[in-house]
């Protein structure tokens, strides 16, 4: 076979096609007209020798012969982006960008002071937006690039076209104002779900990880108020006698800053939190990218 008589260009286009299912979407992102896309396409069929992409009730299914040739077309041309983002100066840091962040007020506070000090040495003309994350993965502004990265602590089941890169682990304790609850050398199970709970909610969903531990032991506790915020229940804790399960960082946090409030082993077992930030594969090759992940990779896994 002689390669030269092959439209190599057209294996990026099965790429944004694969990825993206939908001809408009394509379209944008590849910077054409539909209509140029389509010849395209056609051309990508004459080259295969098939459909490959069949418009369906919504964007584009897939042939077989596609699905098959897919992961081979995929790595090749990420290779190939490779070859040439390898090749390209570091001055891409110098350039001007902005990056959209979906994450959590906490994980701002964690993140930003260190994250911002290394882009004003490093990539000056760098900006960073952060946005609310909801309390779900941004799938669909992942894909079209409204959002770059994601970071949290309850993102799963992601979709084969996401990267996702563990950064710490967070453990569950009970933050309580030492004036307001009575037992603060030890806070036991009775103690505990005699209490007064605060929670995170993010979808307005009171039922919680904490609620589904105590459910299987048939338990439950007394929540009284859930807020849209990892920060602001803390401050609640402190001038009330309600208590708080959070992350361990947040509880140190508050409880550096205020004195009267107490940190407890939580009593009840609960799973470990793993802090992810996920990207989707369309920036895990762009310089700028790929080097602000490591940066927030060393800022929050020590």
């Amino acid at each position: 076979m002689n390669i030269s008589t092959k439209d190599v260009n057209l294996l990026y286009v099965f790429k944004v096609l694969f990825e993206e299912r939908n001809l408009s979407n394509a379209a944008k992102r590849m910077a054409l007209s539909q209509p140029a896309l389509s010849h395209k396409l056609n051309k990508l069929r004459n080259e295969f020798d098939d459909a490959l992409f069949v418009r369906a009730a919504r964007g584009l299914t897939i042939t077989p012969l596609a699905e098959q040739i897919a992961p081979l077309v995929l790595q090749a041309v990420q290779s190939i982006e490779g070859l040439y983002h390898q090749l390209e100066s570091q001055n891409f840091l110098l350039k001007e960008d902005i990056i959209h962040i979906y994450t959590t007020d906490f994980i701002e506070q964690l993140l930003l002071p260190d994250l911002l000090t290394r882009i004003e040495t490093k990539a000056p003309n760098l900006k960073i937006v952060c946005h609310n994350t909801l309390g779900k993965v941004p799938k669909k502004e992942l894909e079209t690039g409204e959002c770059d990265l994601a970071i949290a602590g309850f993102y799963n089941e992601l979709p084969d076209t996401f990267y996702q890169q563990k950064l710490r682990e967070e453990f569950f304790v009970v933050l309580s104002s030492s004036e307001k609850l009575a037992s603060t050398a030890q806070l036991n199970l009775n103690t505990f779900l005699d209490a007064r709970h605060i929670v995170t909610t993010l979808t307005g969903d009171l039922d919680g990880i904490v609620d589904k531990a105590l459910r299987d032991q048939n338990l439950t506790r007394n929540v009284v108020a859930g807020v849209s915020s990892f920060l602001t229940p803390p401050l609640i804790a402190k001038d009330t006698n309600c208590i708080l399960v959070c992350l361990e960082s947040i509880a140190k946090m508050y409880a550096f800053t205020f004195d009267r409030l107490t940190i407890h082993e939580c009593p009840i077992d609960l799973p470990k939190v793993n802090i992810s930030q996920i990207w989707h594969g369309r920036t895990h090759q762009d310089p700028m990218r790929r080097w602000l992940r490591n940066e927030i990779h060393q800022v929050l896994s020590n």
